[in-house]
């Protein structure tokens, strides 16, 4: 069985590790600077980007990295306009068998009318 940590994160603990995590330079980041802090101006909103890498493999890792995103979100874009066609196709039918309904109901009351008075 797990650990229960003795003490939950608070929200400003979990406002510093996501600054500690985000920025190990310990620039501040704008939107994350704790309260009560005064916030410094930065050129670059990620400081990462001041320091570009000169590794050809370090850059073709982060080039498969952001594919493999790509690919994600293509699938999920592709599942999202699946869902929606699906949902359409859906609201169709059922538009369809009401109106199909509607249309049967006036012919059987009009037979029914019939039949009742012979």
């Amino acid at each position: 069985m797990p650990s229960q940590p003795a003490k939950p994160f608070t929200p400003q603990e979990a406002l510093e590790f996501m600054q500690r995590m985000w920025n190990p330079f310990g620039m501040p980041v704008p939107g994350f600077t704790p309260p009560g802090t005064a916030a410094a101006s930065m050129p670059f909103p990620n400081p990462a980007t001041m320091f570009a890498t000169l590794d050809p493999a370090e850059i073709d890792r982060k080039i498969g990295e952001l594919r493999v995103i790509e690919n994600w979100l293509a699938m999920s874009q592709n599942f999202m306009q699946m869902s929606i066609k699906t949902m359409e196709l859906q609201k169709a039918s059922l538009e369809a068998m009401r109106a199909g309904v509607g249309a049967a109901d006036p012919a059987k009351k009009k037979n029914r009318t019939q039949n009742d008075g012979e």
